[in-house]
């Protein structure tokens, strides 16, 4: 094995965009109101990418949510691929998830899903991290809470968490499959919480510390205005990083 290939292997970025606000030419839906407006950026426009150096290789993928380990829309489909028995793979696939925006008050907070499904093999684990900027109008953004924190409709909040919540009820635990004898993705403790959400941009959200089977995190973000957040149409890009170790 070339000790360059690991070095360059060690440092890929297996990205896909997983939710953006206005801005976008295509678009499922747009929630409004009088004051205030959010939109969904399309997912079912598939893509895949594999990069590759030396025996070493990754691939990301972006597709619609299904059931088990492919995601498929009528045109196109992500599914992850054979294994090599000599060749270490880290495979990642983003699927929507759903999505409860409606229309944005005090009385009730917004919520949207996502599934990241991420597959790694001959590895030493990986780390799976969320970056962007808050939703923000003009020079307004959106409230972050540093520490895990409960969702409060009538505070300003954006935050998130990858567990399976009752208030709002969105979300759900990880998922291993075939089982956790084989797969063995982790939440980090800040993002695992059931009802307690937090967000600052880069945070590892979730990880595991050896070659894994495939784990589906559900990412859940919530969305909660204030009598005093400035009305307008708020928008926001946020991504799903994953970073292997050799």
């Amino acid at each position: 094995m070339q000790k360059r290939g690991l070095r360059r292997l060690a440092k890929l970025l297996a990205m896909a965009t997983c939710f953006a606000g206005i801005g976008t030419s295509a678009v499922w839906a747009v929630s409004s109101s009088p004051n205030y407006q959010v939109t969904e950026t399309e997912f079912g426009a598939t893509s895949a990418n594999e990069t590759c150096s030396g025996q070493y290789c990754a691939r990301a993928s972006i597709g619609d949510v299904t059931g088990g380990s492919d995601s498929k829309s009528s045109g196109s489909s992500a599914t992850f691929g054979s294994i090599t028995s000599d060749e270490p793979l880290l495979e990642v696939i983003v699927d929507p998830g759903e999505s409860n925006l409606g229309t944005l008050t005090t009385e009730q907070t917004a919520t949207k899903t996502m599934v990241v499904r991420i597959r790694n093999y001959l590895s030493n684990g990986y780390v799976l991290q969320i970056t962007g900027n808050a939703p923000k109008y003009g020079n307004h953004t959106l409230a972050t809470p540093s520490t895990p924190t409960a969702s409060d409709p009538g505070t300003e909040q954006f935050a998130l968490n990858a567990a399976d919540n009752s208030t709002p009820n969105v979300g759900a635990s990880p998922v291993q499959v075939p089982s956790n004898e084989f797969s063995f993705g982790e939440v980090e403790d800040d993002y695992k919480t059931a009802n307690l959400f937090q967000y600052i941009s880069g945070d590892v959200v979730a990880r595991s510390t050896q070659a894994s089977g495939q784990t589906d995190y559900t990412i859940s973000m919530i969305v909660n205005i204030s009598n005093a957040t400035p009305a307008g149409h708020y928008s926001g890009d946020f991504s799903a990083v994953v970073i292997p170790f050799y």
